[in-house]
């Protein structure tokens, strides 16, 4: 596997990624780079094992490592495509990120000899999405069985490994050495979907743009992956809420999300359709999140571009209003990956209006670009709205979000810790805001968003000055 070709021009995509926007050049560069990136450190990290001290990895780790690393191979001569879909997934990069972290740190080897195991897992899906005939061990933890992008399996099992046979579109999953012959034979569907009549098999859920017509690269309800979370092994969840990765969903679960995956499409297709393509190339996984009760909440996962952590959505127009705001992170990292935008540091000391605890510049940045795509979402949500209720609603968050950024633009506008190319993004965010501001809301509006603000800058200044 070799990294992916020169990278567009840069400065030919900032304005449109000011706007908010992408297009194909833009999303093309992003995913392009982030792609060649993932590539690199899978290949840094199989360098590390293969140069790490004698001793600093158990006995056979190595080697191990090396087979999977020769049936990945395999699956990507077999079909390319197919065995990039599990490279390039989301969690593969949070693994991949955190075990060569661990080899590069002292005394971090006995942490990645734990998590190396996962290559087999990753190579066994690969090696099925190609259709291959291979054998594989794949690790077992906390008695779950999981094959990226495909599904888990609950085990009697506590830990170790499993193995795992493939030949076609079947799998033979063998919890008992002793007795090969007793497996569980796992099948891809006509839809991709892998589903076994095994009560202890749950299936990665897929949505499809067109759920009536699945076609193309769905995006995956991952309940399964163990790197779902950035807080780790056995570490506290690393969102900003707390919130734990939810377990496997109930069918009810199931239901909620399909409902409000086909009423977000609607919604992300308003004004050019180009959130609706965002959404296509950005988003591979969704992370549902446990614990929120009856809240909503969205996140990204910083090691897994292409993943949105998420609770059960409360409805398609929340769900899309969270895709717009959480794939405007995603776009920001990534470009931060290919261009410096500032040189600040990370020291909290900004306001936010949309946050009651000090900011830092990137912070800020970060919630200004989001909340702009937002004021932008609801406005054109608030232009063709037909139910009353829903129209209200769209222009408060509208005068709210945008009024949040016009709080904010002053001191990214006057920093001088921009680059060129942060100055050109900041500078086209200014024009796109000034746009919005041509469209007159209704009465009281504006005039409870600016007390909303103010309000919001008065209790932080009382708390943090």
């Amino acid at each position: 596997m070799t990294p992916a070709g020169p990278l567009a021009d840069v400065g030919a995509v900032l304005p449109v990624l000011g706007s908010t926007g992408s297009g194909a050049q833009a999303l093309e560069l992003l995913v392009g780079h982030q792609r060649g990136r993932r590539l690199l450190v899978l290949r840094a990290l199989l360098d590390a094992v293969r140069t790490a001290p004698a001793g600093a990895l158990p006995e056979g780790t190595a080697e191990r490592v090396l087979g999977d690393w020769r049936l990945l191979e395999r699956a990507e001569r077999a079909d390319p495509a197919a065995a990039r879909r599990v490279v390039h997934y989301p969690l593969t990069g949070a693994w991949a990120e955190r075990s060569l972290r661990s080899l590069a740190l002292a005394g971090g080897a006995p942490r990645a000899a734990r998590t190396l195991p996962h290559l087999g897992a990753l190579a066994a899906s690969a090696a099925a999405r190609a259709g291959l005939r291979f054998t594989a061990e794949v690790p077992v933890r906390d008695g779950l069985l999981t094959l990226p992008t495909l599904g888990g399996y609950r085990t009697p099992k506590p830990s170790g490994t499993l193995r795992v046979d493939g030949d076609g579109n079947r799998l033979w999953l063998r919890p008992d050495a002793d007795q090969p012959r007793r497996a569980v034979e796992v099948r891809r569907g006509a839809d991709g979907v892998w589903r076994s009549a095994a009560p202890g098999w749950r299936p990665i859920q897929a949505l499809w743009p067109d759920e009536d017509r699945p076609g193309g690269r769905p995006v995956l309800i991952d309940d399964a992956d163990p790197y779902r979370e950035e807080g780790g092994e056995g570490g506290r969840a690393g969102n900003p809420y707390g919130l734990a990765a939810a377990g496997r969903l109930t069918d009810e679960d199931r239901v909620r999300w399909r409902t409000a995956w086909r009423e977000a499409q609607p919604w992300l297709r308003l004004g050019d359709g180009n959130r609706a393509r965002e959404v296509a190339a950005l988003l591979d996984c969704f992370v549902p999140l446990a614990g929120a009760g009856s809240a909503q909440y969205s996140a990204t996962l910083g090691d897994a571009f292409g993943a949105l952590l998420s609770s059960t959505p409360m409805g398609g127009l929340k769900m899309a209003a969270a895709l717009v705001h959480e794939l405007q992170h995603t776009k920001l990292l990534a470009l931060a990956e290919v261009t410096a935008l500032h040189t600040a540091d990370d020291t909290a000391r900004y306001w936010a209006p949309w946050r009651q605890d000090p900011r830092p510049f990137d912070g800020v940045f970060q919630g200004a670009y989001a909340h702009l795509a937002l004021a932008g979402f609801h406005l054109d949500v608030a232009l063709a709205a037909t139910v009353p209720a829903q129209r209200e609603t769209a222009w408060a968050a509208h005068c709210r979000c945008r009024l949040q950024v016009e709080a904010v633009l002053p001191q990214l506008l006057g920093s001088n810790r921009l680059t060129p190319q942060g100055r050109t993004l900041v500078n086209s965010m200014a024009t796109y805001h000034t746009r919005l501001g041509r469209h007159t809301p209704p009465e009281g509006h504006l005039a409870r968003a600016t007390a909303y603000v103010e309000t919001a800058r008065v209790i932080w200044r009382r708390r943090h000055l």
